[in-house]
């Protein structure tokens, strides 16, 4: 399993012109399927004159999650070459639109596919590429007398705590980035009465 993965951190925007035809492209962060959904249909109903709009994107840290998506171009010639660009920089958590506004002459397979790998890379070449650990999502149980040791552990493992609660029995529910995951769950193992879980 991957413990860091490469995102972009803002949105970015990218133009490519080629026989009258405009390619308008956005680079744009996003975590999940229906967030990828909320984007499309805002862009349709924002550039509802435009005869294509193409994307791709890739999820999850490990990059398992993708779609290349042609809109009515013919198959390969659109959202493939979009996804190329976002695969050559191994960049994940990320989906990039092009919109193409058609200008009177056709462009023809390879014309194409260049087109939409150029507008890709307009928007990408604009983009801060930022690292980000991969998370582990834990809830640690325990009785109040041990919260001094394991917040301790969880301090020094760079755990993110989200939510606390102290009672005779204290729940902690934390964010631990992947690569301090396995040093975490064996100290706290350790200690009796500590139950971890994922």
């Amino acid at each position: 399993m991957t413990e860091v993965f490469l995102t972009i951190a803002s949105i970015t925007e990218g133009l490519y012109k080629s026989k009258g035809s405009k390619f308008i492209s956005f680079a744009i962060p996003v975590h999940t399927v229906d967030e990828v959904k909320d984007i499309i249909s805002a862009y349709r109903k924002k550039y509802h004159d435009a005869r294509h709009i193409c994307y791709a994107y890739v999820l999850q840290p490990d990059r398992s999650e993708f779609r290349a998506n042609d809109d009515g171009e013919p198959s390969g010639t659109a959202g493939r070459p979009i996804l190329g660009q976002i695969n050559s920089r191994g960049l994940t958590n990320i989906l990039v639109v092009v919109i193409r506004y058609f200008g009177g002459v056709l462009l023809g397979t390879g014309g194409l596919i260049t087109a939409y790998k150029e507008a890709a890379s307009a928007a990408l070449n604009d983009t801060v590429v930022v690292e980000r650990n991969v998370e582990v999502f834990c809830e640690i149980h325990f009785q109040y007398p041990l919260i001094n040791e394991v917040m301790k552990l969880v301090k020094e493992s760079d755990a993110i705590v989200n939510e606390q609660y102290f009672g005779n029995e204290c729940i902690l529910k934390c964010v631990v980035p992947m690569r301090m995951k396995n040093i975490l769950f064996g100290k706290l193992n350790k200690i009796n009465e500590v139950r971890i879980i994922l």
